[in-house]
């Protein structure tokens, strides 16, 4: 009997950066993806905010009371359980930075590209610098945030990743 051994590889790896005129797709590594759920109490929901995280993570809201905290870097463990502590009160942590996948759009037509397949007011008046939102892309679930001017990233579950590369790659045809 032959014995097989997994090697878990990161979803997208094997993908080039796609690059059409004014827009460059880009698979993102591996970092982390916390997903922080406040905890509620009869009269208020927990607030946290960007100054208890650790260096290198940003805050993006998800829902009243959700939110991820995103990083491009792995959080070592004693961070993250130093984390889990300082909002112990607040929130509790669920590490999601295997199970989602973050795709990052750049460039003046990255806009354009992505609102043929999402509902969401993409215009810079509307989802400005640090906006982010859940929405639909197509029929994926996706969290969108607005990390710089012209920068977009997208952010799914790791099962829909393939499947919303091949859209994006789809959608932005017409800048070839």
């Amino acid at each position: 009997m032959t014995e097989f051994q997994i090697i878990p590889r990161p979803a997208l790896s094997q993908k080039q950066s796609l690059n059409r005129h004014g827009v460059e797709i880009e698979a993102l590594r591996t970092g982390t993806v916390l997903q922080l759920l406040g905890r509620y109490a009869p009269d208020a929901v927990a607030v946290v905010t960007e100054d208890v995280l650790p260096s290198g993570l940003s805050l993006r809201s998800f829902s009243p009371g959700q939110w991820f905290a995103v990083g491009s870097d792995p959080l070592p463990e004693d961070e993250m359980q130093a984390l889990a502590l300082r909002l112990k009160s607040k929130a509790d942590i669920v590490d999601q930075s295997h199970g989602r996948v973050r795709i990052l759009l750049r460039g003046f037509n990255a806009r354009r590209v992505l609102a043929k397949g999402t509902a969401l007011d993409l215009d810079p008046r509307v989802f400005p610098v640090g906006a982010s939102a859940p929405t639909l892309i197509g029929h994926i679930g996706a969290h969108v945030t607005c990390v710089e001017k012209d920068a977009i990233e997208l952010m799914v579950l790791r099962s829909f990743a393939e499947s919303l590369w091949h859209d994006l790659d789809q959608m932005s045809l017409e800048f070839s």
